[in-house]
């Protein structure tokens, strides 16, 4: 996250809101730079995470706020930086905007934020009942905005472009790390099949007795989860081992159970 927003927001001046966003702007009008100014609003917000809400803060966030903090301050002392890497502004709005969203969506995923604002959200959401998301939302708008007065109109449009897909990257990112495939197999024969989904792909599975409708005949309806990368090993030995199988495969990015998340 950090070398993403070093190496593409900060020499484009691409503000997406958040305290980095901030600290583009602060970094614009004042002698500081932006590295030190997310370094100074990060520790800031911490303090106020442990006032307010004491060890709700979270050691994983943080862990995660102080290091990127860390990171985009060195990167600032030992890489000299004074321009764009290249003259195409498009193609490092895009960089700008994936490498850190994906980021952010992997810290998410864990059960961790890189701290900024999700500390301020934290705090709204213990004392007030207010709309967080449209909060911020609301806040990181008024920041990209003033990028169009700190900088010119062309960084603010980026700015605004960017601020409406990070959101959509980090959730189809999160969305594609959680993805598993869900297997609803009916079958004359489904011992093999069970065997081999305990004893290769270490899962489990739900069976349950049925009736065909059409040819009134006993089947036995399988319903299994694996992870992606074991879903065409399951196909292929269904394939090869129950040329009668009748096999759906489903999609789900949320999955909450032992041997998934949640437990």
């Amino acid at each position: 996250m950090g070398a993403g927003i070093y190496y593409f927001c900060f020499p484009n001046h691409f503000t997406f809101g958040g305290v980095t966003g901030l600290s583009i702007i602060l970094g614009a009008v004042t002698d500081l730079s932006a590295g030190t100014f997310t370094l100074i609003i990060n520790m800031l917000l911490l303090i106020l995470g442990f006032i307010f809400l004491g060890k709700g803060t979270g050691i994983k966030t943080v862990y995660t706020s102080v290091l990127l903090s860390c990171t985009i301050s060195s990167l600032e002392k030992f890489v000299d930086l004074r321009e764009p890497l290249t003259d195409e502004p498009v193609l490092e709005l895009i960089f700008a905007i994936v490498v850190p969203a994906a980021a952010s969506a992997v810290i998410f995923n864990i059960g961790a934020s890189s701290g900024g604002t999700d500390i301020i959200a934290m705090i709204l959401r213990k004392y007030y009942k207010v709309n967080i998301g449209t909060a911020l939302l609301f806040v990181d708008a008024l920041i990209t905005a003033a990028a169009c007065v700190v900088f010119d109109i062309k960084t603010g449009l980026y700015s605004f472009c960017g601020l409406i897909a990070k959101s959509l990257v980090i959730d189809s990112v999160i969305e594609n790390v959680n993805m598993c495939k869900y297997f609803t197999i009916v079958s004359k024969n489904p011992g093999p099949i069970c065997s081999y989904i305990h004893n290769q792909l270490r899962h489990s599975a739900t069976t349950f007795h049925a009736q065909g409708s059409y040819t009134q005949t006993d089947e036995t309806v399988i319903l299994t989860v694996v992870r992606r990368g074991q879903a065409v090993a399951l196909r292929n030995f269904i394939k090869e081992n129950d040329e009668d199988a009748f096999i759906m495969i489903t999609n789900s990015s949320e999955i909450i159970g032992k041997g998934f998340r949640g437990v």
